[in-house]
Formats: C-alpha cells, structure tokens, sequence
C-alpha cells in the first residue's frame, strides 16, 4: 500500500497570494500539509507583525494542518556571492527564516547553494568556502530551536550534483540534512534512484515536479523526463518517512496557467506508485 505523504508547494502563489492566503487555498484542495515560500510580498518574515505570524500559527492550529519546510528560493540573494554584505544579508534572512520556522513549528528551512550565472564567476574554492562558513553559522543559530538546515541540489547553483551536495553538508557539519529535488537531479541527468540511495538517511525533505531537457521547468508529473515510480520505490526502499513536497511551478496570474489542476494531476500519478492518494 502506498505509504509516502505529499504536500504542496505555495510557489504558484508567489505573486498574488500572501502566504496564509496561499495555505488557505491549498488547504481548500485537500491538502494539510506545506511548504511555504519565503519571499516578498508573499511571505518575508522581517515584513510579517506578531500580530499576522499568530494569524498563521492559529490558523495551522484550528485546521490541523502543518508547515512541513520552508524554502527560501534566492530570487536576489546569494550565499556565497563577492560581496561580503550580500553574504551578511542572505544570512540575515535565513536567521529570520529559522527563528520563524520555530514559531510555526515547521522542521525544516531549505537552503539552496548561490547561483553561477556570469560568464567568469568566483574560483569555486572561495564560493565553497564563503558558503561553508555561512552554513556553520545557521547551524548554529538553529541550534534548539528544533528547526533543521536542508542543502538542496540545484542546477544552476555552483553544486549542481548530489554527490557535491552530500561532500559539502559533510564539511558543515552533521546537523546539515539534505532536500532531494527529483526534478533537478534527473535535469543533469543523475540516476536518481542511486542519488536516492546514496544520500540514505541524510533525506529529510523531497520535491517532486518534472521538466524536459531542454528548457528547465517545474512542471506537472507526466509531461517530461521526470520517473516518480522509480524514485518512490528508492524512497521506499530506504525507508523514507519524510514529505515529498509538489513543488509546480506555474505561476496563477498566467492566464494560460492551471496550477490546481497542475498539483492535482501530479499527485493522482504519485497515486499510482508509492505515495497517499488524495483525500
């Protein structure tokens, strides 16, 4: 019987949603389970009063729900970037990330390799080093507040690969726990099932989406390169006990776009493998 738990993503939201608007909306498709973006205006914790983070909090409370990860996706802000002030300030956010993740009760707070976009970007020692130090500090202010840090494998990050993303959290530390992105590992064309395998029990968190070779995309389930049931059966055989989150991408305010029907789609075919069914 299939057994993994899925939630979903507020990231089709991002623009014409608030945060809790965005959990309300999803909670209204079946889901009680979330991972909630962190960016403005949808949710920016320096922005939110104490007042608007309890509104959160009791809403989650009254409807038995959960925010099961937050992620930060680093549309601006670069933890390993030249500038020492934009490493300072990325850090900055992910402090206020972690210290809110607390109040909500949320486990986990994602943090995502900086970018490499530049036609002669940073000798990598230096970007590995800036973003290792900067880790050891999360580390340490999460440091009981039972929120964990999860290294996520990105393509366009300067640590693209699972196997660099495992060797990296081995420097940080071992409070470092990984979220697996399906979708970016079969992107660089990984065996996603041996990436799965590789990483064990260093999995905590799990996004699942798809996308074709060509363009990078986080589209619905069946309409690219993406093979849940292979992954599912990995998860499964690890004994994964964690979130696998529908990360879609589509943003609502495309007129072409159908983000629910996207979600809903993807998780009937997650249905179909290891992974809970709708309710």
């Amino acid at each position: 019987m299939s057994q993994l738990t899925v939630a979903a993503s507020t990231f089709p939201f991002l623009y014409s949603h608030t945060g809790l608007d965005a959990l309300k909306h999803l909670r209204g498709l079946g889901y009680d389970k979330f991972e909630l973006l962190i960016f403005p205006p949808h949710c920016w914790p320096r922005d939110l009063s104490a007042q608007q983070r309890s509104e959160y909090v009791a809403w989650l409370d009254g409807e038995g729900a959960q925010v099961t990860s937050f992620c930060y996706p680093l549309l601006d802000n670069n933890p390993n970037g030249v500038d020492p002030l934009m490493r300072e300030y990325t850090l900055d956010r992910y402090r206020e990330a972690i210290d809110m993740a607390a109040e909500f009760k949320c486990p986990y707070v994602i943090a995502i390799p900086g970018p490499v976009n530049s036609l002669i970007n940073p000798p990598h020692e230096w970007m590995l080093e800036w973003f290792v130090e900067g880790m050891k500090q999360l580390v340490q202010h999460a440091k009981g507040t039972g929120v964990q840090l999860l290294l996520e494998n990105v393509p366009f990050a300067f640590l693209p690969t699972v196997v660099e993303l495992k060797e990296t959290a081995a420097m940080i530390g071992p409070e470092i726990g990984i979220n697996l992105d399906i979708c970016n590992s079969a992107y660089i064309k990984e065996d996603v099932p041996a990436m799965v395998h590789l990483l064990g029990d260093m999995i905590k968190n799990v996004h699942m989406s798809d996308t074709g070779f060509g363009e990078f995309k986080h589209d619905r389930l069946g309409t690219g390169i993406v093979e849940p049931a292979p992954a599912g059966k990995a998860l499964e055989e690890i004994a994964y006990e964690g979130t696998t989150v529908l990360e879609i991408i589509t943003d609502v305010l495309d007129p072409d776009a159908d983000p629910n029907a996207d979600i809903i789609a993807s998780h009937d075919i997650l249905a179909q493998s290891s992974w809970k069914a709708r309710s």
